[in-house]
């Protein structure tokens, strides 16, 4: 059945159907939230408040071709409501990609691992789910957009500053990095 039929169903009250579209979704939705809170605990909380957001307001989805983009909207937000509530990080979070490399080098994609975790850890939550958005899950620049609620131009500039400072961690010997500011700003 296809996606656009199951929404459709589930928009009916049907929750055969909204149990299908919803493990077919919930594997990458759990590792786009552990990257974006930094804590398995949290991140399963906020899944679970995401798939009951999108259970609720599903009727509301006017274009079922949009879903996907719409379900990691809510679960973008469901973790960013957590983050703004605790006002804590994890300090130990696992960070593998959702599609996972084929590479035999297990020690290198350890330390690659590692070095990716720790640029992750001092970006913003806001920016950082733009870049698990648009590396880990594979959305387009405009599927950010319209899942995080923010203009496209801002989604571009965000993205652009985020990797500047992830690649300050990287590469501290490059002398590009834009230099954060109070606020979460670039200057």
């Amino acid at each position: 059945m296809d996606l656009v039929t199951l929404v459709e169903q589930a928009q009916r009250g049907d929750h055969d159907a909204f149990a299908a579209l919803a493990s077919g979704y919930i594997g990458r939705l759990d590792q786009t939230a552990r990257l974006i809170v930094r804590d398995p605990e949290l991140a399963r909380d906020a899944v679970q408040d995401a798939l009951f957001r999108a259970w609720r307001d599903l009727p509301r989805l006017r274009d079922p071709d949009r879903f996907e983009a719409w379900l990691f909207r809510l679960t973008t937000n469901a973790c960013l409501d957590l983050l703004r509530r605790r006002r804590r990080r994890a300090f130990e979070v696992a960070v593998d990609p959702i599609q996972q490399p084929s590479s035999e080098d297990i020690e290198g994609r350890h330390a690659d691992r590692e070095l990716l975790d720790q640029a992750l850890r001092r970006l913003d939550p806001e920016w950082r789910a733009i870049v698990v958005l648009h590396y880990f899950v594979g959305l387009s620049v405009p599927d950010i957009s319209a899942a995080t609620g923010i203009a496209v131009g801002t989604v571009k500039s965000r993205l652009h500053r985020a990797l500047g400072q992830m690649r300050g961690v990287l590469d501290p010997e490059d002398g590009s990095v834009p230099a954060p500011v109070s606020g979460g700003h670039v200057a």
